[in-house]
Order: structure tokens, then sequence, then C-alpha cells
């Protein structure tokens, strides 16, 4: 049973990780039933669904590694750079500050709605501008920043976050917003469970269940593969509006849930 929590785990994070509903927050509702969880766990687990990630953006990648010479590649290159040191200067200084993340839904739940409503307003917003593709180094600073904001925030979403940010600074197409997003994941999140694993050297660290979390990290790139070819055709042909209304009803239900005392 406790293998089959982990591939639970395993699917809930895949599915969840770059649709724009925020897989930390699903996971601290899962957990609830299924058992708390490290944060090594949880960010180890959402490695293995950005290597599915990598595994999809693989020629992409190449491309920007081996294209130095090519002008609009470096230029690329250079801002997803920014956006990850951004993203590690600020996470390490969170890091230092001795921020934990919420246990309990109601923050998690009010995010969620948050959140939702923040889409369908960015959305509309950004239906009214031109449809341009160039990432602009204030969005790949603007990005960097969203990911601590969202990593700060469970509930919010870092795809959701970052997408939309892009959307409203200058990146107003869907999918290089998307692209740009899900490739500034890719080191980040790589970085974070390089340094989580790290801190298990340590003497202090607690003990970790590295077959339980080698089945949810294997289940997690399986779905997230899946997950993300999905959404990548998805968001050609359609707005995030479904989404949106599924953070608002799913938080909604939460915190009606809490306020009768089921969860907590």
């Amino acid at each position: 049973m406790t293998y089959l929590a982990d591939a639970l785990l395993g699917v809930i994070e895949g599915v969840t990780e770059f649709l724009p509903i925020s897989s930390t927050g699903h996971l601290l509702v899962a957990e609830h039933w299924l058992g708390a969880r490290s944060d090594t766990y949880n960010i180890v687990i959402q490695a293995g669904a950005i290597l599915a990630v990598t595994l999809i953006y693989w020629q992409r990648i190449v491309a920007l590694l081996t294209g130095w010479s090519d002008v609009e590649n470096r230029d690329y290159l250079i801002k997803l750079s920014v956006a990850f040191l951004v993203t590690a200067v600020l996470g390490l200084v969170v890091k230092r500050l001795g921020f934990e993340l919420p246990t309990t839904i109601t923050p998690v739940a009010w995010a969620l709605v948050i959140g939702g409503i923040w889409m369908l307003v960015a959305e509309s917003l950004a239906a009214r501008q031109p449809d341009r593709v160039a990432v602009t180094m204030r969005v790949a600073i603007a990005v960097g920043v969203a990911q601590v904001v969202a990593g700060v925030f469970p509930g919010l979403s870092r795809s959701a976050t970052t997408i939309f940010v892009a959307m409203l600074l200058g990146t107003s197409n869907r999918a290089a917003a998307t692209e740009f997003a899900f490739l500034v994941g890719i080191p980040t999140m790589y970085a974070a469970s390089a340094y989580e694993l790290l801190g298990q050297l340590g003497a202090d660290a607690p003990t970790e269940d590295w077959t339980g979390l080698g089945v949810a990290f294997a289940v997690s790139m399986a779905t997230a593969f899946v997950s993300v070819k999905w959404l990548l055709g998805f968001i050609r042909t359609h707005k995030f509006t479904a989404f949106a209304i599924y953070r608002i009803l799913f938080g909604g239900a939460l915190l009606g849930a809490s306020a009768l005392g089921y969860i907590v």
C-alpha cells in the first residue's frame, strides 16, 4: 500500500506539474490522506516531471547549446540564463530566511482560487495585445521572480505564474510564453533537487525511503510526458480558461470542506 501511495503521488505530480493548476497544492492535499512526505521527496519527484520535459524539448535544448553562433539562439539562451540566475539567487535568500511551506489546506485553497481569478484576468488582458513570440529581458527577469513567488505560495502554480507573467509583459503568444516558462523550469528544478539531495548527506538529514521515492519519480516522469505533450497541443487552439475555472471550483470546494471541519 505504501508503494501504491507513492505511485498515486507520482501520478498527481506528473499530471499537475506543468498544467497551470499547482502541483505543490495538489500534493499537499493528497498527502493529508496518503501520508506526509519530506521536502526532498516532493522536490525530487518534481525532477521526474522535469526530466520528461527535458526529453520532450531535447532537440530545442541541443540547438540552443550548440547554436551559440546564431544571434537568436544566443539571445534566447542568455535570457534563459538570466531567468534561472534570478530564481537561484532569490531562492537561496528565501531558503536562508527559513521559509517553510504551509502544511494546512486553507492557504493553498485560497491560492488556488486567487490564482484562478488571476488567470482569467490575465488571459483577457493578454488577448488585447498583439501576438508576440519574442522574449524580452524584462520578461526573463519577471519569470525568474515569478518562479520564486510561486514557490513561496503553494497553490499559485509555477507554470501558471510564469506563463501569465510572460504573456502580460510582452510574450503574448501562449505557445512562446509556455515554452520559455518550461525551459526555465528545467535547470531550476534540477538545481533544487541537487540542493536537497546534498542536504541528505548531512548527519542530521532525515532518513528517506529511496525505493518509494524511486517509484514516485518514475511514475511522475511517465505521466508528465503524456501530460505535457497533450498541453502543448491543447494551447495552440485553446485558452487557459478551463484550468482557471477548475482552480476556482477546486479551491472553493477545499475551503468549504475546511469550514465544515472535514479537512484542516
